[in-house]
């Protein structure tokens, strides 16, 4: 089942517009220390998306990360869906329902390597994966002590380095990707866009909290 969620997801990416993927230069791929060097180093990020849900269908929205430990995806209509993570925890808002959201804790979620304030890569024990397609790196890598709660595929390109999106897996196999458009770095955000209790009071009625 895992190989099989692998393949399909590998093959949605490779479906997407190639605006997503194209970088100049010829691609090599990418040492676990050179990663973890940029995951380490990578700051303030905003960018659009495309997400390949468990089910085929298409989302697009809005990103932004923040890291160590925030961001924010807000879904374009119909979707109309947020999520969030911020100070350790993880929510996921339906702005349609008036009602609370569902919380998690990141460590709990495969997103936490991505969140990671201090990421290394080249610990054997969380890399399941890694490896070279032709377009893009790729390293997958899981909590070892928390098998149950799913993994996580990182793609990058190289010239220069830049993550590119991911693919998360959970437990029973099903698996949901994110492909990033191009972004630039280092941009300014205010921390308020990743206030889980400001988002509750804005989208919930108080009554419903």
């Amino acid at each position: 089942m895992k190989r099989r969620s692998l393949l399909i997801a590998a093959s949605l990416l490779a479906a997407l517009p190639l605006a997503t993927l194209a970088q100049d230069g010829e691609q090599r791929e990418l040492s676990l220390e050179e990663l973890s060097a940029y995951l380490n180093d990578l700051g303030s990020v905003e960018t659009s998306f495309t997400q390949v849900n468990w089910d085929n269908s298409i989302s697009t929205g809005l990103l932004w990360l923040k890291r160590p430990g925030r961001i924010r995806l807000e879904y374009d209509e119909p979707d109309a869906g947020l999520m969030m993570a911020f100070g350790g925890s993880l929510a996921i808002f339906d702005k349609k329902s008036n009602q609370p959201p569902e919380r998690y804790p990141v460590r709990r979620t495969p997103l936490w390597l991505l969140l990671e304030r201090n990421v290394d890569l080249t610990d054997q024990k969380m890399v399941v994966g890694h490896g070279f397609d032709g377009n893009h790196t790729y390293v997958e890598a899981m909590d070892p002590k928390r098998p149950e709660h799913g993994s996580i595929q990182l793609r990058f390109t190289s010239n220069p380095t830049t993550l590119k999106g991911w693919v998360t897996f959970d437990a029973h196999g099903g698996n949901t990707m994110v492909a990033l458009d191009d972004f630039n770095e280092d941009v300014e955000i205010d921390n308020q866009m990743f206030n889980i209790s400001k988002m509750i009071d804005e989208l919930v009625p108080e009554e419903n909290r």
